[in-house]
């Protein structure tokens, strides 16, 4: 049986310059230590959730679903990196510890969890992972089960659980652990996690409220970075990486991906996260940035502003033909449309804008044709995807539920054309060469269009340069 999933008799994850820990010292630590009953107020969650695993349960009857949460992983030697859960377990339990596991069987749930170590072990002044006092308190079970609405069981108790009773579902790839209880069949796995997906295509109102604080607070990293913009100048790429992360850190729990700081040529590298580049007056900056609220909903908002303040007369014309195109895309989002709508609107506009530059070695309607696509060569990638607890959300869902299906209402996409001009790329002018613009914009489908929940950052060229102005005073 794994480390995670075993009691906390198993001996503590030590260091070799760890110094030893005598017999009497050990005893010395178990003692003289305050029981410690917290109250834990319901979390907001909890209904949705609990909902949620009702209409899982209805999708499987009869069977059992096992969600685990996962563990930590390794960043370095025995360095880990801060633990952020499995969104299928979050979205369908609320929990956010580590190592947890979510049964649901015939519309019963319970969690299995690690709760904070006891003070009978040498765990809790020794275990690197999940002593309190090197790591933290964790909640207990029934802090646990007050704070989700969830019967809540010791973790140990899973595999004796599993043991026996009816068909199971395990969601797979996220905890070893659990994987290893139970003989995977990727035919009724894979079915699960299809179906977990496809349930979180269409956002309640809770949800749509996360992802809304979500560009809030991604909003207000977006400004610190510009009121910054001395210190932008002087240190590059990384100091806008860290400012936002900061705001990230204060406001929310995290950034929801790496953030994507990309000055001069670095724009045209579609997910360039070195950030380790110079920000150069007359460059554009492209700035690719999400917040990841403290309920694991994130934001994915990409801005491109002038490094000057002011765009130079090219870079104006390049980017309101990107704009233009963002502009039709998120016109074209509404219930009944095609997902590919927006895209599709956003591609006719910079298609044709790159035929009226002459770079296009067909007339625009042909480059647009699926059996050419010719214009892709500057613009490469799709313009939207579902956008949730996943910076890339619903990823295992069906195409046919997704991307070959309609929108509906309470479905979140990004909207976010781009062109990129390679710097070593022969067939444009010389001075599109290094250019890269996209703009980017979080949309809530609504039951008569569509809201931009991203909208307080300002799209248009003037109001990028007021609002550039006015940050920096």
């Amino acid at each position: 049986m794994s480390e995670q999933l075993s009691s906390e008799s198993t001996a503590p994850r030590t260091e070799s310059h760890d110094p030893a820990v005598p017999p009497a010292y050990a005893a010395f630590m178990r003692t003289g230590w305050a029981e410690q009953h917290r109250q834990v107020p319901r979390h907001p969650v909890a209904p949705h959730a609990a909902a949620r695993r009702a209409r899982l349960a209805e999708a499987f009857p009869g069977e059992r679903l096992v969600l685990p949460a996962g563990t930590f992983k390794v960043r370095s030697n025995d360095t880990d990196y801060r633990f952020r859960p499995d969104t299928a377990h979050t979205y369908f339990s609320g929990n956010q510890t580590t190592d947890a596991v979510l049964v649901v069987e015939d519309g019963e749930s319970v969690l299995y969890a690690r709760p904070r170590s006891s003070r009978e072990t040498d765990e809790f002044f020794r275990d690197r992972q999940y002593g309190a006092l090197w790591a933290g308190e964790r909640p207990s079970l029934p802090e646990l089960a007050d704070g989700l609405g969830l019967e809540v069981r010791h973790v140990s108790e899973l595999p004796d659980a599993l043991a026996h009773g009816p068909k199971t579902r395990v969601h797979r790839g996220v905890s070893e652990a659990v994987d290893a209880l139970l003989p995977a069949d990727p035919s009724t796995d894979d079915e699960l996690a299809r179906v977990v997906s496809e349930m979180r295509l269409v956002k309640d109102a809770w949800e749509v409220e996360q992802l809304q604080e979500a560009c809030d607070i991604t909003t207000l990293g977006f400004e610190d970075s510009v009121r910054e913009w001395d210190r932008v100048l002087e240190h590059g790429e990384r100091w806008i990486e860290g400012t936002f992360f900061r705001r990230a850190r204060a406001m929310g729990n995290d950034i929801g991906y790496d953030s994507i700081v990309g000055g001069g040529s670095h724009a045209t590298t579609l997910h360039w996260i070195d950030n380790t580049g110079p920000i150069v007056p007359g460059q554009l900056v492209l700035l690719d940035m999400g917040v990841e609220g403290r309920s694991l909903y994130t934001a994915d908002v990409t801005r491109t502003l002038p490094v000057s303040g002011a765009f130079t007369p090219l870079q104006r014309d390049l980017y309101e033909l990107v704009l233009t195109a963002q502009t039709r895309g998120i016109e074209a989002v509404r219930p009944g449309a095609p997902f590919l709508a927006a895209h599709d609107a956003a591609m006719t506009v910079l298609a044709h804008g790159l035929a009226d530059l002459g770079l296009l070695p067909v007339p625009a309607e042909e480059a647009l044709d699926p059996e050419s696509k010719v214009y892709a060569r500057w613009t490469l990638h799709g313009t939207s995807h579902m956008l949730g607890m996943d910076v890339h959300d619903c990823g295992r869902a069906a195409p046919e539920a997704y991307t070959k299906a309609e929108l509906a209402e309470g479905m979140v996409l990004t909207v976010e054309p781009g062109l990129y001009f390679q710097a070593d790329d022969l067939l444009v002018p010389e001075e599109l060469r290094g250019i890269g613009i996209r703009i980017e914009d979080d949309i809530l489908v609504t039951a008569d269009g569509s809201r931009n929940l991203s909208a307080a950052l300002p799209r248009a060229s003037a109001d990028v340069e007021e609002w550039m102005g006015r940050l920096r005073g």
